[in-house]
């Protein structure tokens, strides 16, 4: 096991969120099986005093739980210095047998809990709150969730070995190297970067059209396709070297940790692309904060590889 203060500022963090989480779980049932709004039971005034501290609580969990988990990847990259063999959090992800699994949860929590403050949101505007017993059932799923990651956390920290070698991300993002990882690069460029500008160029023509369906859809599309154009292509731009295809190093001050900006851009995006529709009275503004970060990531990821040409006269 490794102790660092990052690290044991996740473990306090994460003991707050399950004892307060776990409250607002339990309440979150009963308000789920006995919220009736026709009801006028003493049970039913209590059930609307509890949902609000409940609803409060979450809230404050989630606004919390999306930063850090950019706090999260930069305690894996402090703690890659430690480990033999880690050039960044690749390698840290790799030492143990749980940090994949860890690291693909996260991603997949931080557009549930970001779907649920939007909810949230929705149903606190509204004079009648309709979405009162479906907004904490989806809290129920979320929490189990949530305690998931916190176990496979905890379990990813105290297996870290630091006097065990273990791969570099040089090693694990590499054409040779025999995992699913390895499938990315069989992609022409060519093919990848169509699909790439092709799928942005859809979602605008979905704005247009008002296709809100297709326009989330192609939100998570873009999201998987602008991951993998980033490992096989954008990336290599961004370290000038051809052969560097990792998604962390980036993230790192050689780089002016510049991986935030980009990663932090596409998920605001296509988190909104992916809502859109949700918010029907804010559907336009939706769209448009959406396209406007997902714009915006296409214009830093692009930047690179035209400025390598334009100062070299090659392409990599």
């Amino acid at each position: 096991m490794i102790l660092t203060p990052e690290v044991i500022t996740i473990f306090i963090l994460n003991t707050l969120f399950i004892v307060f989480g776990f409250i607002s779980f339990i309440l979150s049932i009963k308000i789920y099986l006995y919220w009736d709004t026709n009801s006028t039971k003493p049970l039913q005034y209590t059930l609307e005093k509890q949902s609000f501290l409940t609803a409060t609580i979450i809230k404050y969990i989630f606004i919390v739980k999306l930063p850090l988990f950019l706090f999260f990847i930069f305690t894996l990259d402090k703690l890659a210095t430690s480990i033999t063999g880690a050039m960044c959090a690749a390698g840290v992800v790799d030492a143990t047998p749980y940090g994949t699994y860890l690291f693909i949860l996260k991603i997949i929590n931080i557009y549930l809990f970001g779907f649920w403050l939007t909810f949230h949101y929705v149903d606190s505007k509204k004079e009648v709150s309709k979405y009162t017993k479906q907004k904490f059932g989806l809290f129920i799923l979320a929490f189990l969730f949530l305690v998931a990651e916190i176990i496979l956390e905890t379990l990813m920290f105290y297996s870290i070995d630091i006097s065990k070698m273990v791969s570099c991300c040089g090693t694990l993002f590499s054409s040779t190297t025999a995992s699913y990882i390895s499938t990315i690069f069989l992609i022409k460029t060519p093919l990848l970067l169509t699909l790439f500008y092709a799928t942005f160029i859809a979602l605008i023509v979905f704005y247009f059209l008002r296709l809100k369906y297709l326009f989330s859809i192609f939100s998570l599309l873009f999201l998987i396709i602008s991951i993998i154009s980033l490992i096989a292509f954008f990336g290599t731009y961004i370290y000038q070297l051809p052969t560097h295809h990792c998604p962390f190093c980036f993230l790192q001050k050689d780089y002016y940790y510049v991986g935030y900006l980009i990663y932090s851009v596409l998920f605001i995006g296509t988190f909104y692309g992916l809502i859109t529709g949700f918010k029907s009275n804010q559907e336009v503004k939706t769209y448009k904060i959406s396209l406007y970060f997902n714009f915006f990531y296409v214009v830093i990821v692009s930047l690179y590889p035209i400025t390598y040409y334009l100062q070299n006269g090659v392409w990599l």
